[in-house]
């Protein structure tokens, strides 16, 4: 991908929670016609996620979103197959209702809960279809590369709100509210992170961690640079998990965490991708599975490595659900085989859900480490010999 100085003129970009255009452009003018649906979230019979209809017309619509009472569900997302069309997270208990406007096209669709006791709902849109991307294959690849670039971005959007949220939490020196809201911090970085790990800021060397974006953002105990030392979301769990405390350091890891939070929000509308990049980008979130999640190197800390592993796995999947237009044209077996074996490490995650937990996924423990660490590994290596290919398939594409 195109790698761009943070000093660099942020470009325009239409956000997500506004429109999200399915096979034509939206006219704001038209919003008196926009279908509602409301999601209430509740702790009733373990966790529920209900939506006031079932079914729409085609065109578009606002899914407005009210937790009243659920502790452990705080994400709601729209599924198109693979997809994530839309999605809302942060969303505790008692805060205003937030929305997101999507266009659809007639078909079916799922309301995913992440922790709910029926975690997906299924919604159908009646009316015309959405017309499926048409032209040359690279034409399609491009447009799914623009597609995959406003979900980075969106992600990036919803972890200055995760990261200001728990600053704040630190700032009131209340321990308890900060270590509940860390992880939920956490997935936003490790969905987008091969996107964004190679900025350096304005007047540093590409190997000076004191000017490494990734570094001070995302740096663990296990590969700290003394002549840096500690910073970003790690040095706060080590304070929070381990020395159990908030202290005046403490906040200006905080504060520093947030700042360059902001930083990356600024940039990632200037990132430009080809589709090689998507591909290459969720083979390398799948490496960072292997090599610190199954590990425990994550969150040595707080173990919340399960958390951190889902959130590198459902980045991996965005990157190929926005090549997969384009993959089905050149290589539906492959693409299928892919598609499958997301599935299956998707369907293995579930069982690793734990609506009591921050986050909604088992600590990583080491019982469970010891226990799972084959079974884990074995999965995402039969994901990753298949994905490896797709990089190349898309780079040649006519």
């Amino acid at each position: 991908m195109q790698r761009n100085s943070l000093s660099k003129t942020i470009l325009a970009t239409t956000s997500l929670s506004t429109f999200l255009i399915l096979g034509g452009l939206i006219n704001p003018l038209a919003a008196a016609e926009v279908e509602q649906v409301a999601i209430t979230l509740t702790d009733d019979n373990g966790g529920a996620c209900v939506l006031d209809k079932s079914s729409v017309e085609a065109g578009p619509v606002t899914f407005s979103v009210t937790n009243k009472t659920a502790t452990a569900l705080t994400e709601v997302e729209l599924l198109n197959g693979n997809r994530i069309i839309g999605e809302k997270e942060n969303l505790a208990p008692g805060l205003p209702t937030v929305s997101f406007t999507v266009t659809l096209g007639g078909g079916t669709y799922e309301i995913y809960c992440p922790g709910a006791k029926e975690d997906k709902v299924a919604f159908s849109v009646t009316g015309e279809a959405a017309p499926r991307p048409t032209g040359t294959i690279s034409k399609i690849l491009e447009e799914g590369t623009d597609g995959y670039a406003q979900y980075v971005n969106e992600t990036i959007d919803a972890m200055v709100v995760a990261v200001s949220r728990l600053k704040d939490d630190i700032d009131a020196g209340d321990l308890e509210k900060a270590k509940h809201d860390y992880p939920l911090a956490r997935p936003f970085y490790e969905r987008v992170e091969s996107d964004v790990d190679g900025f350096v800021l304005d007047g540093f060397d590409a190997t000076d961690n004191h000017g490494n974006l990734d570094y001070l953002i995302d740096m663990r105990a296990s590969n700290i640079d003394p002549e840096v030392g500690w910073h970003g979301y790690h040095a706060i769990e080590r304070d929070l998990f381990e020395a159990g405390k908030i202290t005046d350091q403490t906040k200006a890891y905080a504060a520093e965490l947030l700042k360059n939070v902001k930083l990356l929000d600024d940039v990632s509308p200037t990132l430009e991708y080809l589709p090689e990049d998507l591909a290459n980008g969720a083979a390398d979130l799948l490496e960072e599975v292997q090599n610190t999640k199954i590990t425990g190197e994550e969150e040595a800390y707080s173990h919340f490595d399960m958390l951190d592993f889902a959130g590198n796995v459902e980045g991996a999947q965005q990157a190929f659900a926005y090549l997969q237009p384009g993959m089905e044209q050149i290589d539906a077996d492959l693409s299928g085989r892919v598609s499958a074996e997301f599935e299956k490490v998707r369907t293995l995650l579930d069982g690793y859900r734990d609506a009591s937990v921050p986050g909604g996924y088992k600590l990583y423990s080491e019982e469970l480490k010891a226990e799972d660490t084959v079974k884990l590994s074995q999965a995402i290596q039969s994901l990753q010999e298949p994905l490896s290919r797709i990089a190349e398939k898309v780079a040649t594409a006519d």
